[in-house]
């Protein structure tokens, strides 16, 4: 019985300690936790809208639908809805834009294009 009881013990014990591998969980964990930061300005100037993104993400044009790398990445927008824009830099202009009222959603994204979960929502003019 005391031999059985040890075994259990011992057996418990090793099972405790895992397979080691902490630092994959931990990197896992990482990145999750990472978010950039964003700021968006839009300055229009007659039918032109340009886009300025600020963020602490890089912008790797290189990477674009590649692997993930913490820390890098690109940017989506989306004008009133319409179709993805992948944005491969910090700046992005809207020419020829017809007079109205415009809903612009910019978000940030890995180079997988998988969402960092970072948008913002801008609304601008056009006379």
């Amino acid at each position: 019985m005391k031999l059985w009881y040890i075994l259990a013990v011992c057996c418990a014990l090793l099972a405790a300690c895992g397979n080691g591998d902490s630092k994959t969980a931990d990197t896992a964990e990482a990145h999750e936790r990472y978010k950039p930061k964003m700021g968006v300005d839009v300055k229009v100037e007659g039918n032109k809208a340009t886009v300025t993104v600020d963020t602490d993400m890089k912008i790797s044009p290189e990477h674009y639908g590649q692997a993930r790398k913490e820390g890098e990445g690109h940017i989506h927008m989306y004008l009133n809805n319409g179709d993805k824009i992948g944005v491969k830099d910090g700046i992005y202009v809207f020419n020829d834009l017809p007079p109205g009222t415009y809903t612009l959603k910019i978000s940030l994204h890995n180079n997988d294009h998988t969402p960092y979960d970072v948008t913002d929502l801008i609304h601008f003019d056009i006379k």
